[in-house]
């Protein structure tokens, strides 16, 4: 129960608590940004307001307002919070915390709702003692996770809750939240001016991440402090944090998307866009051999025979990855990555491969022709003769290599561009161009 005493010790935690915790909204008016997800009109905000909510999986980037939102839940809702760690929590935790909610709602009837912060960071089992509990109407499920929870939470435990997916915070969405904690007593208390240099570059920083914003914020109004001063300047922005806080994970959804728009820019022949998206990954920690392995595939899917030095030129970044190393490598990372970009593009030979393998898997079985057949046998003299090529001018003779019911050309159709324009006119025996 609390008490006097307990009102007085929350009221020095928050008085001792970062500025982002400080500045949590306390209601749903006071949430920046999400409108899509709860403004106005929405399922989800009809259902705080109204105190009917049913559980829901939060699934969006860090500093989004998950966790607000929750706390906003929280303050409105007539039903028992709970919030459970999905870190050190274990199964026997939720089991009690289930049971002390089935409790409460048999002899009170109260509902109880349930917060698991980074829910995927629970277990198969851990999330299966949740299914019960939720399916029963035990436990209101709120789980926020910043990773896809299609992958990560247990598709029964999905099916029984409601998605709500929130998205990178906008410039305005951002401005609005630091000049509110430049001025709220909770925050900075209108002790400082920021110049809007200055705020443009906490925005650049953020990257969309509210709680980033607001600990840089933090971290610069201590630098205006320690130097005497009522005004945050850039400057004071750069020496609090001189790196952008770009997110990137390297097992999850922006490793897969980022890899995904590395590759795009290559084959789109845009350097600059390829060079953005490998200095990401580098700047991650992203395993140089994975972006060598890319460059490589790429170099014969998206460039062939355009420019058959291309594989070459990947071959070798492979082999710088796997040898040199960060933080070397990536500077053979970059010119394969440009080289492969500039490139002559012509995916002729991949798709002339996955035609040839889907006549392989669905078509009827093709016997090899009788000419062409090992000769390391007996009986072989009556398979007809073979015309070697080399006998000929220009090493080239007329003669059937295909199985019977294919003819040339199903296959392989050469690109317009780079080497695979010279290519070989077999049906005019034409070898001029070479």
């Amino acid at each position: 129960m609390d008490t006097l005493f307990t009102d007085m010790e929350n009221e020095t935690r928050m008085q001792h608590a970062p500025l982002p915790v400080r500045m949590r909204p306390r209601t749903l008016d006071e949430v920046v940004g999400q409108e899509e997800a709860f403004g106005e009109g929405t399922w989800l905000r009809g259902a705080i307001e109204n105190d009917t909510l049913s559980s829901i999986i939060l699934y969006g980037p860090a500093g989004t307002g998950k966790t607000s939102l929750a706390r906003v839940i929280a303050q409105s809702t007539h039903a028992t919070f709970v919030e459970v760690s999905a870190i050190g929590g274990t199964v026997s935790d939720l089991r009690k915390v289930i049971a002390e909610a089935d409790k409460r709602l048999v002899n009170r009837g109260l509902r109880t709702i349930l917060f698991i912060d980074e829910i995927h960071r629970f277990n198969r089992a851990q999330q299966d003692a949740l299914l019960h509990a939720v399916e029963d109407g035990i436990v209101v499920l709120i789980g926020a996770t910043t990773e896809n929870p299609y992958f990560e939470v247990n598709s029964a435990l999905l099916s029984r809750s409601r998605l709500i997916e929130l998205h990178s915070l906008t410039d305005d969405n951002l401005r609005t939240i630091i000049m509110r904690a430049l001025e709220d007593d909770r925050g900075l208390a209108g002790q400082y001016e920021l110049d809007e240099d200055a705020l443009s570059t906490i925005l650049t920083l953020s990257g969309g991440d509210g709680r980033a914003a607001l600990t840089t914020l933090a971290l610069s109004a201590d630098v205006a402090k320690a130097q005497k001063s009522k005004r945050i300047t850039r400057e004071m922005v750069q020496v609090a944090m001189p790196y952008n806080n770009l997110s990137y994970d390297k097992d999850r959804d922006m490793h897969y998307d980022i890899i995904s728009a590395f590759i795009k820019s290559m084959r789109g022949s845009d350097p600059d866009a390829a060079l953005y998206w490998l200095a990401r990954m580098i700047d991650g920690g992203e395993d140089p051999k994975f972006i060598a392995r890319r460059i490589f595939i790429l170099a014969s899917e998206d460039i062939g025979n355009a420019d058959p030095q291309a594989i070459l030129v990947a071959e070798a970044a492979f082999k710088a990855a796997e040898v040199i190393g960060y933080p070397e490598c990536g500077i053979n990372l970059a010119q394969a990555a440009v080289y492969m970009a500039l490139a002559p593009k012509s995916n002729a030979s991949s798709q002339a491969y996955f035609s040839a393998l889907s006549e392989v898997k669905k078509g009827p079985s093709r016997a090899v022709p009788n000419h062409l057949r090992d000769r390391h046998r007996p009986g072989s003299d009556d398979y007809g003769p073979y015309l070697y090529p080399h006998n000929y001018p220009g090493g080239w003779v007329d003669q059937q290599y295909l199985p019977d019911g294919l003819e040339r050309g199903c296959f392989y159709h050469a690109g317009e561009r780079g080497w695979e324009r010279y290519r070989i006119d077999t049906s005019l025996n034409d070898f001029s161009d070479l």
